[in-house]
């Protein structure tokens, strides 16, 4: 399912048309991201967990050449299903 399925579904489902639909899944996306940012967690009770997960620098090979290399600590995304999700 891409974006486009997700906002006819969220259309068909609520009643909306898809322009409302496409205006609230993009507000839902931009304030999960906008919390992300600021390093909170987004707790979806009965879907999952969003949060910001920091990864250590690490030492690294590059497959082409064979060659060490240094791969920088940076910040991923982390998502945790709720467990009725996950069965």
């Amino acid at each position: 399912m891409n974006k486009t399925d997700l906002i006819n579904e969220i259309a068909a489902k609520a009643g909306l048309s898809k322009a409302d639909a496409r205006k609230s899944l993009d507000a839902t996306l931009e304030s999960i991201e906008q919390a992300l940012a600021k390093d909170d967690k987004v707790q979806l009770i009965g879907f999952g967990t969003f949060s910001i997960v920091e990864k250590e620098a690490r030492t690294g090979i590059n497959p082409r050449t064979k060659e060490k290399i240094e791969i920088p600590a940076r910040k991923v995304v982390k998502f945790k299903p709720a467990a009725d999700l996950a069965k």
